[in-house]
């Protein structure tokens, strides 16, 4: 039988959990639902490879049936666009709009993570929760996902940024967003 975690273990993930019921709660503001904040929320992190939907089905570990009418929510309020993509005419990449840039903006995600900043020590946090969600997500055998300069594609030579696994240029802004080719390097 396992050992019991410690008590600040279980303190740690209550406060999440904690932290979590309020997100959620507040992400019924300005007529979304939770499933469509996180989907906005997504697109704002994702990198330009990342913002399809099949990408996001990964990312929430959902079906692309469930992710569909997700979309057509944001998509009818405006707030998402979808446009065919230039290398598979049967593919289409998502991104926000102005409405949903701006919804973005005022999501409870941002504040928590000005809570987050003014408590200190906001590197650190981030970093033990990035381990406990990976090893969550190992043994539920889902992708851990993670933002494009820390996996092993990406190379820098003289300033210049490239994915080695797409062959393509990347961005700086490329590099600090989400991706979902990413792997660990």
């Amino acid at each position: 039988m396992a050992k019991p975690p410690s008590l600040d273990a279980w303190r740690a993930a209550h406060l999440v959990e904690r932290l979590g019921r309020l997100l959620r709660a507040a992400d019924f503001e300005g007529g979304l639902n939770p499933a469509q904040r996180e989907a906005l929320r997504y697109l704002a992190r994702a990198n330009r490879f990342s913002r399809t939907p099949a990408a996001l089905a990964a990312y929430f570990g959902s079906s692309r049936g469930t992710v569909s009418q997700t979309l057509i929510a944001l998509e009818a309020k405006g707030l998402i666009e979808k446009t065919k993509s230039a290398k598979d005419a049967r593919s289409v990449i998502l991104s926000l709009t102005g409405a949903g840039r701006r919804a973005h903006d005022l999501d409870g995600e941002i504040l928590l993570a000005r809570d987050i900043e003014t408590a200190g020590e906001a590197g650190s946090i981030a970093a033990a929760l990035e381990g406990a969600l990976a090893r969550a997500l190992a043994r539920r055998g889902g992708r851990a996902f993670g933002v494009c300069k820390s996996c092993r594609h990406h190379e820098r030579n003289a300033g210049a940024r490239r994915c080695a696994l797409l062959d393509e240029p990347l961005t700086a802004q490329d590099a600090q967003a989400i991706c979902a080719e990413m792997e660990a390097a």
